[in-house]
């Protein structure tokens, strides 16, 4: 089977080729090195470059800061995009990175060069007289952003596109032999202002670039030709409506032939040829047509999406004038009550948001391949949608997507915020209806293009202008479903949205202790369409700096480096893998848990996360599981993803993740199925394992079906846990029998009652006389300091980690990534854990001061190490011993004691103690008491300062504005 997969890949990506080098056929390609010159002073027009030789030579397809044009980078270079953290151009310890030839930037990914403004791209080509009997047809598949054309000097026509090809006809003004082609393209921000932080142009994400890609050339046609063809499938009439203009130069009767073939599927199916008379009264003439599938018609889908190209050829008489072939699915996307129903198959989106993001050219990728690349990592980590934050894919993106089966959200290029607004008679509300109806026209006939938006998170008159914004295509094009806008939970609703992507139903609520019972229902009661979480996720990692010798093209992580430059200052180089990894379990362990909340909710229709891959902007958002070049960063793989993450997710839900020995672990078994059919007397097996995968406890429950949608509550469970007396971290493993369906949940489970300790510890909360003497004497303290640091006392600690970045949010909390430890120390001999953050480890870190130990010596490594959000690589502690003199002592910041009611503080307490009075306790780093006792009444030397008033709250609408609409 699988080899019929990949058979069935790579003809459908064969064909894709022929149908591309058939158009080549009738396709100058103006491909290769042009003339060029950047316009700096805008003066091109005025002087009339269009009329002189271009002295300076560039490659196209291609940008100029790919080939190294432009501007250095300086401290002064003008942006697209805004700057909320503007610390950098100010504080001290950073003023190394601001230096000329030194200058590396937190905030993104650094061009090679930078250049905003016109720049003119100039090359002759060649026309033989036949060909001027023919219609031709510029095509610029990917400028950014406006053109102007000249050809001979003449002026042919300007456009401003970031969604579709610019195209101009050359009718007029080209003659036999040599022509002379100049364009001019802008990539300022002028009367059409989408936001600066749109990313389609923003330096947060791909650049804002200037170049051409794609396809560049002139197609050759007949003067009478199909121009524009789209194709409205109905699968319950098993037919397709076909409306195709035609392109003419007077009245005439012509005949055209129509014809489907499946060519990505092992069931074969072609269409019976239709044939039908045309009357063609003017020059641009639109035809509707009907075309029958008949009983064996193929549907397209995630599962199996069968694609038709469908053959038309355009008659005058017996004469051949046109050959048109166009690519479809047969496939029906809708919502009904709370949920989306492909081919009448109820759906869960389980989605990824692309935000732009090319590290090595800074524009999409253009070919086909790249994208089936792409797209084939999602679907491995069992994703079925992408939607795409303020920009819109080129038509390689749809080509791939409905071979692998993607659904997607492609959106205006807008995010009309900061600098920008809707529905206030600026040029952009006219705009975005241009952009929207030419992606319609364009990639319309795509079965993947499934849902569509206006863009993100706007302000302005929205209320009425997203209404009237979905009412308009609600009623033009049937083929997908409208939202407004994605936006923020703060946002206001549009009322007659067909779906909608908001946030607010959204979190792993581990403000609280963590559970799985609770779901987002209330949070989403009040919508009766389908509800996707908007943004979901965004759960932070420490950056992977093996990453950095990845970026050979246009961009360089200078971001990267500053942050590693200034770990190694901080002294703790030699830790940057350490904090990776044992950030990234915590990360994997929050979307774990954010995923499954929301698939045990009833009513919940899916998920856009924010991203699986990292987002390089916006103060750098490392919230992927995969790198921006969709790479894993070797935390988490594809199948442990997919058991939180598929089409069927097996659901626990229990109050809690820590026990005692005396208590039962009880939990109920939910099933979110979401497959092909239903699952027929299905059996799952359920165990219980110790930290060895030796088996506890094991049972299995039976059911006669799981249907499609969330299934709750169909078994259970009750695990007596008197039988273990010793702390144990347990792994509850469901499977579903017969499949390679699991998923697993980490338990600790600890001694209800514990031996008395050794009274050869002296415990205190105060660094007194006692300890002084104690330590003189050779004795053994624990300090316990909880409450009282002042060293570290601004550095917030919760037990998830930080969201989205801490520069972009001005040191919102939490400041921290979880934690690293040791798990092997003899210290935790009782208490089991890992390297990193688990669920036990919530008892002790969430909103429990950290130690700032920035004035400890360089090599010193606590036992229980904080990790730092990396803007400031601070030197953290939250457990750590130490020789003082001639005595010993373990320090803690976290409220650890024999007498505390807490289960997991007092087990930790009771493992260090025992620690303590055993011959291993033998710290090989020595300290003074002064330093310890600074840690409660000197305040941290390296602090946060914003340096500015501006605030990321601006993200959100204004409500005045909002009262007044």
């Amino acid at each position: 089977m699988a080899a019929m997969y990949r058979y069935l890949f790579f003809t459908a990506l064969f064909l894709l080729t022929v149908s591309a080098l058939q158009a080549q056929q009738h396709f100058l390609d103006l491909s290769g090195t042009w003339r060029f010159a950047l316009d700096k002073t805008d003066r091109g027009i005025k002087d009339q470059w269009f009329n002189q030789r271009l002295a300076d030579d560039v490659k196209l397809p291609g940008s100029l800061i790919e080939q190294n044009i432009g501007d250095d980078i300086t401290l002064e270079t003008q942006w697209t995009g805004s700057i909320y953290d503007s610390s950098f151009y100010y504080h001290p310890r950073l003023e190394k990175f601001r230096q000329t030839g030194n200058i590396k930037l937190p905030f993104w990914l650094s061009p090679l060069k930078h250049y905003v403004g016109p720049a003119w791209y100039q090359r002759d080509f060649q026309l033989s007289a036949s060909d001027l009997k023919q219609h031709l047809n510029l095509f610029l598949e990917q400028p950014h952003t406006e053109t102007a054309v000249w050809v001979n000097g003449h002026l042919v026509g300007a456009q401003n596109s970031m969604v579709v090809a610019h195209q101009f006809k050359l009718a007029d003004v080209v003659k036999a032999g040599k022509n002379t082609l100049t364009i001019r393209v802008d990539n300022r921000i002028k009367e059409i202002n989408v936001g600066p932080d749109s990313h389609s142009l923003t330096d947060h994400t791909q650049g804002n670039w200037n170049g051409i890609t794609g396809r560049i050339g002139i197609e050759k046609r007949s003067k009478v030709h199909l121009e524009d063809i789209q194709i409205y499938p109905d699968i319950h009439q098993k037919t397709a409506a076909i409306r195709l203009n035609v392109q003419t130069t007077r009245p005439r009767k012509l005949r055209i032939r129509y014809i489907a073939e499946a060519f990505n599927s092992n069931n074969q199916h072609t269409t019976a040829v239709h044939t039908e008379l045309l009357h063609v009264t003017n020059q641009a003439d639109t035809v509707n047509l009907t075309m029958t599938l008949g009983e064996d018609m193929l549907l397209w889908d995630e599962f199996n999406p069968n694609l038709y190209r469908t053959t038309f050829r355009l008659y005058d008489g017996e004469e051949l004038l046109d050959e048109r072939k166009v690519t479809f699915g047969m496939r029906e996307f809708k919502a009904v009550g709370h949920y989306f129903y492909v081919n009448g198959r109820k759906t869960f989106l389980r989605g990824t948001c692309d935000n732009a993001v090319f590290p090595l050219t800074g524009y999409p990728n253009m070919d086909v391949e790249s994208w089936l690349k792409i797209f084939r990592k999602i679907k491995s980590y069992g994703l079925n949608h992408v939607r795409y934050h303020s920009w819109c894919p080129p038509e390689a993106a749809f080509q791939a997507a409905d071979i692998v089966g993607m659904y997607l959200q492609p959106e205006g290029p807008s995010w009309a915020n900061h600098g920008s607004s809707l529905g206030q008679g600026h040029p952009i509300d006219q705009y975005i209806y241009a952009e929207t109806n030419r992606m319609a026209q364009q990639y319309g006939n795509y079965a993947s293009f499934c849902m569509m938006a206006y863009g993100n998170e706007p302000r302005g008159n929205q209320i009425p202008y997203l209404t009237t914004f979905v009412n308009y295509w609600k009623a033009k094009d049937s083929r997908r479903l409208y939202t407004g806008a994605s936006v923020g939970g703060s946002w206001p609703v549009i009322p007659n949205n067909e779906f909608m992507v908001r946030a607010g139903a959204r979190g792993v609520e581990w403000d609280r202790r963590p559970e799985s019972e609770r779901d987002f229902s209330a949070k989403i009661a009040q919508f009766d369409v389908p509800f996707v979480a908007h943004e979901l996720g965004q759960h932070c990692v420490f950056p992977n700096f093996e990453e950095i010798k990845k970026y050979t093209g246009a961009y360089r992580a200078k971001n990267f480096e500053l942050f590693q430059e200034d770990l190694n200052d901080h002294h703790m180089g030699d830790q940057a893998n350490t904090f990776l990894h044992a950030s990234g379990k915590l990360q994997a362990l929050a979307y774990k848990h954010e995923m499954e909340r929301a698939f045990r909710t009833p009513n919940y229709s899916g998920f856009q996360l924010l991203s699986l891959n990292d987002y390089p902007g916006q103060g750098t958002a490392l919230v992927g599981l995969l790198d921006a070049f969709w790479d894993d960063k070797g935390y988490i793989d594809a199948a442990e993803f997919r058991k939180a993450c598929d089409t069927t997710v097996l659901l626990m839900r229990t109050a809690k993740f820590v026990y005692d020995n005396s208590e039962n672990i009880r939990f109920s078994v939910d099933v979110a199925h979401y497959g092909q059919d239903a699952l027929k007397k299905p059996t799952l097996i359920w165990r219980l394992l110790n930290d060895e995968r030796k088996k506890y406890k094991e049972g299995k429950l039976t059911v006669d079906s799981v249907s499609l949608g969330l299934n709750e509550n169909i078994g259970v469970i009750d695990i007596p846990l008197d039988g273990i007396e010793d702390a144990r971290e347990m792994k509850l493993e469901i499977r579903l029998l017969g499949s390679q369906i699991s998923n697993d949940w980490d338990f600790y489970i600890f001694p209800k009652t514990l031996p008395a300790l050794s009274g050869e510890i002296y415990y205190t909360t105060s660094l007194n006389d006692t300890v002084r003497q104690v330590l003189e004497q050779g004795g053994k303290v624990f300090l316990n300091l909880a409450g009282q640091i002042t060293q570290g006392k601004e550095i917030a600690q919760h037990f998830r980690p930080v969201f989205w970045n801490t520069s972009w949010f001005k040191m919102r909390p939490p400041h921290t990534l979880g934690i690293t430890l040791d798990e092997t120390h003899v210290a935790f001999a009782s208490f089991p854990t890992q390297n990193h953050s688990t669920m036990q480890w919530w008892d002790i870190l969430h909103q429990t001061q950290v130690m700032h130990l920035e004035d400890f010596p360089t090599t010193f490594r606590p036992l229980v190490q904080p990790i730092d959000t990396w803007f400031l690589n601070r030197r953290l502690g939250l457990i750590f011993e130490a020789k003082v003199g001639k005595g010993k002592i373990m320090v803690t910041s976290a409220d650890l004691s024999d007498s505390t009611n807490n289960l997991v503080r007092k087990n930790l307490y009771h493992s260090l103690v025992n620690y303590m009075t055993s011959s291993s306790f033998q710290p090989e780093q020595e300290i003074g008491l002064e330093l310890i006792g600074g840690l409660t009444h000197n305040n941290s030397k390296l602090t946060f300062e914003a340096y500015t008033e501006a605030n990321p709250d601006e993200l959100k609408p204004d409500l005045k504005e909002m009262l007044q609409q």
